[in-house]
């Protein structure tokens, strides 16, 4: 789908069921809609009201009315102040590979930079060897054990980036 009429904005509460919809889409796609991956989080059917605030954001990728994908940041449960967590970042397949992960991920990292945040930690699968690449080349390193508490404990890769 490579197409012009592609955007992204600030989630709304109107967008929670479709985004929900495409998350666990994605999930399914990679073999993680079970427990311990972000498919059963509660904050999945009401993402809006779990992304506000001054030290939150997601951002929604749309076709002309379709949510077609999006990624957010928020604290990181568990952890300490200064860490925010890249959170839900997924895609649908027609998508994927024109650069809205590349430009989605920056404005992550501006805005939890913005938020006071001096790192920012994600967890995935090996699966997502497309996306591990992206986190990599955008200077995420991997860790040998998971931060926080964030209940992904089926996720095998650990990444964090410093924001200063």
């Amino acid at each position: 789908m490579a197409d012009s009429n592609l955007d992204l904005r600030a989630l709304a509460p109107q967008d929670d069921a479709a985004l929900a919809r495409v998350i666990r889409q994605v999930l399914k796609e990679f073999g993680a809609d079970r427990e311990g991956f972000a498919f059963v989080d509660e904050e999945l059917d009401r993402m809006s009201a779990h992304y506000q605030g001054p030290n939150a954001g997601y951002h929604v990728l749309v076709h002309g009315d379709r949510i077609v994908g999006g990624g957010g940041f928020a604290p990181l449960r568990g952890g300490d102040p200064v860490t925010a967590e890249l959170k839900k970042m997924y895609f649908l397949p027609d998508v994927r590979g024109q650069g809205f992960g590349r430009k989605l991920i920056e404005n992550i990292l501006r805005d939890a930079q913005k938020a006071g945040y001096q790192q920012i930690y994600l967890e995935t699968t090996e699966g997502m060897k497309d996306a591990l690449r992206l986190y990599e080349k955008l200077g995420f390193q991997r860790l040998s054990r998971p931060m926080g508490q964030t209940g992904h404990f089926a996720c095998q890769v650990w990444l964090l980036r410093n924001l200063r």
